[in-house]
């Protein structure tokens, strides 16, 4: 374009014109194939025939503290050979989809938020509740080491804010991971103006995603959702359709653990691996290469014998123990952490041979399938006395029918159940067929594995480098905890895979 042409198109008012008139022709078109339904004809989100309400399609979300992990497919398990002859990790490939994990691991100063709030809800009439929730600060107690003073500071402490909780079990973390879904939720509505701030929530009155869906929660409306149905009041309560709530924050699976950590985003060429990973980074060694720090650790894990951060002056990794969330490099995927620092619990029942059974896309095992609690007429049941609602697993006349499962439990499926065994003599008997798992495993005999076994992931800062592979596992009872163990949230994400393909 010549430069006089420009400047008179430049002064005139035809680019503000046709910016306008482009941004009538994209809503009109978008109107137009929102307005009806392509199979009925009739209107959408129109009270004057029937009020069917339809949400304009939009991008999920990203939940505080989360960051999207574009999902794959990736070689799961062993990347290097066990020092101690385990064979429990097969390499085996999986696909993972789309989801959503934290940047760094859960701090104490976000696990100090959760018990203040559980304390202001619950502290007077549930005290059992903040009992139940505290981390155990005793792990910090070693028989032949001076640790007592961590027992007092490193939870409550203001220097150690920002250092992940430890002393967490698998149990808490799901708590806190649904705690957390409801306060997120809350905020949602209190942001789009449907609530206003409710301080005075006690016991039962609080705000739970579940309970508010159910319509067992009103809290202080604002404005409220607009009802369209003619039938209605005017205003309701917002419906998970809506899109204005996020899906549960949770623990992550094994397979989404591993995949993230791999970050093998940052080796992908063509849809191939061109390099596969012993670690979150490339190369077999733990120092980087960056002028500014060269030689030091990129992660915090025990040296060797004794070797716990380095020498004086010149400190590697530079933690004794753990060290802040965000510390050291994030992998591809700018997460923190997923090598050293804390090993972390992940959703998944342990299992020796569990990869030659799960599935092979989205692996997972630890099913227990269950309903929402009905009353006699059928509408889900009353939330308990802290204002959750209930559930209950799956019958076995509910499973019957079914060809995808057949019972509610599924944690020993073809490993621990009785129809895995060969031994004839575990099948005598119902309680023998119902107590499988500790038949095949011979829990507190020959080994500690049971149906409470859950897999933790990732080296800590009192492992050795063999633990900072990502597949590496191990287990712990899900009602346990230690030093060496936190924690961090993953969510699924809905619609597309990569942002921006789903409408």
């Amino acid at each position: 374009m010549k430069p006089n042409t420009f400047k008179m198109f430049k002064n005139s008012k035809w680019p503000i014109l046709i910016s306008a008139l482009a941004v009538l022709a994209v809503l009109v078109t978008s109107c137009k194939s929102n307005e009806r339904s392509n199979t009925t004809g009739w209107e959408y989100n129109n009270p004057e025939n029937g009020g069917f309400e339809v949400s304009q399609a939009a991008e999920q979300i990203t939940g505080p503290g989360l960051v999207l992990i574009e999902g794959g497919t990736f070689t799961m398990g062993a990347t290097n050979e066990t020092p101690f002859y385990e064979w429990d990790n097969i390499p085996r490939k999986v696909t993972v989809s789309s989801f959503y994990m934290d940047q760094t691991e859960v701090s104490n100063l976000a696990y100090l938020e959760y018990i203040y709030w559980l304390n202001r809800v619950y502290g007077e009439s549930y005290p059992m509740v903040i009992q139940n929730a505290f981390p155990d600060t005793l792990v910090w107690r070693d028989r032949l080491a001076y640790n007592e003073p961590l027992v007092q500071t490193y939870l409550r402490h203001p220097s150690y804010q920002n250092y992940p909780v430890v002393g967490v079990s698998w149990v808490q973390a799901n708590d806190y991971a649904s705690w957390r879904s409801d306060r997120v939720n809350e905020g949602l509505l209190i942001e789009a103006g449907i609530l206003d701030f409710d301080p005075d929530q006690k016991d039962e009155n609080n705000f739970n995603t579940d309970a508010y869906l159910a319509g067992q929660y009103e809290g202080l409306v604002k404005e409220g959702k607009q009802d369209l149905d003619p039938n209605g009041t005017g205003v309701r309560n917002v419906r998970f359709e809506d899109g204005i709530l996020l899906p549960n924050y949770r623990l992550p699976t094994e397979a989404e653990w591993e995949y993230a950590a791999l970050g093998l985003i940052g080796n992908t060429l063509y849809n191939r691996v061109v390099e596969r990973r012993t670690y979150p980074w490339n190369g077999d060694g733990v120092r980087t290469d960056e002028t500014k720090y060269y030689g030091s650790f990129v992660a915090n894990f025990k040296r060797g014998a004794g070797d716990y951060m380095g020498v004086a002056g010149n400190l590697n990794d530079g933690a004794s123990i753990p060290a802040p969330v965000g510390s050291y490099w994030p992998n591809d995927y700018g997460i923190y952490n997923m090598a050293g620092n804390v090993s972390e619990w992940v959703l998944d029942v342990y299992r020796p041979m569990t990869p030659e059974f799960v599935s092979d896309f989205n692996p997972y095992r630890g099913n227990v399938f269950k309903n929402k609690l009905k009353d006699m007429d059928g509408s889900i049941a009353e939330k308990d006395s802290l204002g959750r609602i209930r559930e209950v697993e799956i019958t076995s006349e509910e499973a019957a029918s079914r060809k995808n499962y057949r019972k509610a439990n599924n944690v020993n499926y073809r490993d621990g159940d009785y129809e895995s065994s060969i031994l004839s003599s575990w099948l005598d008997g119902e309680e023998n067929m119902a107590s499988g798992s500790d038949n095949m495993y011979d829990y507190g005999v020959t080994t500690l594995i049971s149906d409470k076994a859950r897999v933790i992931k990732g080296g800590s800062w009192d492992d050795g480098v063999y633990y900072l592979s990502p597949g590496t596992r191990r287990f712990l009872n899900e009602d346990e905890s230690a030093s060496t163990i936190g924690f961090r949230c993953a969510m699924i994400r809905v619609g597309s895979p990569i942002p921006g393909r789903g409408y």
